[in-house]
């Protein structure tokens, strides 16, 4: 199992006995992957963001039962997942994606299709099953291993495969037309 890197782990003991400015240290090293796999799971700014306070109000109660075979990243993603599946399933609709980041210097026309097709890509992603959806998320804007991903999942890494090759699949399916409304 992967090891957090001595500075790390000196930030985790102190943390863990209560030092708050290693736990702040902690939270701005972790926050952006935190909010981003969030934000892949859910498709929602403010809800990835949420999602991040709970997350560290949960890590932070929970540092003294932290096993230090895994690594702190692995154990903090496990729990980001865990938490955004939850506020999954208790969202009573679909919530999409209202941030824009297009360039000042990008044409309105570029602007609008680059737009229209994050829509079509949120909305196809949106319609994958959790545990696809989940997976993609973490090995496509998280960059992550098979391994990493089997670890935080806690599933064989064969099912990690077998959920990306699915959801790569549907999403070509659904983006080509081909999963459209007969």
């Amino acid at each position: 199992m992967p090891e957090d890197a001595p500075e790390e782990a000196e930030l985790i003991a102190a943390a863990a006995r209560g030092n708050t400015g290693a736990f702040a240290e902690l939270v701005r090293i972790h926050r952006m992957r935190v909010v981003r796999t969030a934000f892949g799971v859910l498709g929602s700014q403010d809800e990835a963001e949420d999602v991040a306070q709970d997350v560290f109000i949960k890590v932070w109660h929970a540092l003294d039962t932290f096993q230090h075979d895994t690594s702190f990243a692995s154990w903090v993603y496990r729990i980001t997942v865990n938490t955004a599946i939850d506020v999954l399933r208790h969202r009573k609709e679909e919530v999409g994606l209202d941030v824009e980041y297009a360039s000042p210097l990008t044409r309105p026309e570029d602007a609008a299709l680059r737009r229209d097709n994050q829509q079509r890509v949120r909305t196809a992603i949106a319609s994958l099953p959790e545990s696809a959806r989940v997976a993609l998320t973490l090995r496509e804007f998280e960059q992550l291993s098979y391994k990493e991903i089997s670890e935080i999942l806690q599933i064989p890494i064969g099912t990690v495969m077998s959920r990306l090759n699915y959801a790569r699949a549907s999403l070509k399916k659904i983006l080509s037309g081909e999963g459209a409304e007969e």
